[in-house]
């Protein structure tokens, strides 16, 4: 297998069940949901991204490339120095009507608990098993989502930009780690048995994020008890 026919096939893996194509995403872009709906999913993946910077961490003890670590290093940084992005998201929730202690304290639904479970579980697999995971089947979704997402938050709902801040940020920072992370993964996935060991852990990380999609949706577009 070559290199480029690698690269597509973990590009036709995220986008085989890429959650922008969800239909909870589908709902929030035709402006379908209320501010009180935004505000649970602000809950809900609070939970998930504020947990991101340290299973990077782990990522980054057992990485064994010095340009790698640089590149882990540099996106746990940019979460948390300064404006943290959690803190942005929690910007929005309270344009939504949700506090930080809500936030913070909020119930995990199921599906919220599976994927922030297989992400640690995944963070202390070999390197570039995790990377494939982390960075490729997660990391890189965020922009075709959150391209989705924000223009209908001011223009359907009436947000300000300082409040969506947190969506733009993502959308720029995240096509530089997703393209990152796709590189890294090229290019320890030096085997044959590593490239379909990635290529596996990438399915499993998009159809994670497709479940925690799904499950707030069922929860608070069809209130079904979860």
């Amino acid at each position: 297998m070559t290199t480029t026919s690698f690269r597509t096939q973990l590009e036709n893996a995220v986008n085989a069940r890429h959650s922008r194509m969800n239909p909870f995403t589908d709902k929030w872009v035709t402006g379908g949901l209320n501010r009180d709906q935004l505000g649970q999913w602000v809950c809900q993946h609070y939970q998930y991204v504020g947990q991101f910077a340290r299973w990077c961490a782990r990522v980054y003890a057992g990485c064994p490339d010095s340009d790698a670590r640089d590149f882990l290093l540099e996106n746990i940084v940019e979460e948390e120095s300064g404006v943290k992005h959690v803190d942005l998201l929690i910007r929005f929730g309270e344009a939504c009507g949700v506090s930080r202690q809500q936030v913070e304290t909020a119930r995990q639904l199921p599906t919220t608990r599976a994927l922030t479970a297989w992400c640690h579980e995944t963070s202390m697999a070999p390197f570039p098993i995790a990377a494939a995971g982390l960075l490729v089947g997660l990391e890189s979704q965020v922009p075709g989502i959150y391209k989705r997402n924000l223009p209908p938050l001011t223009s359907k709902y009436g947000f300000t930009d300082h409040e969506v801040e947190f969506f733009a940020i993502h959308i720029e920072a995240d096509e530089v780690h997703g393209e990152r992370g796709y590189q890294i993964v090229e290019l320890h996935s030096d085997t044959p048995e590593r490239r379909a060991q990635a290529l596996e852990q990438v399915r499993q990380a998009t159809e994670m994020r497709w479940q925690y999609m799904s499950g707030l949706h069922r929860a608070y577009v069809l209130k079904e008890e979860l």
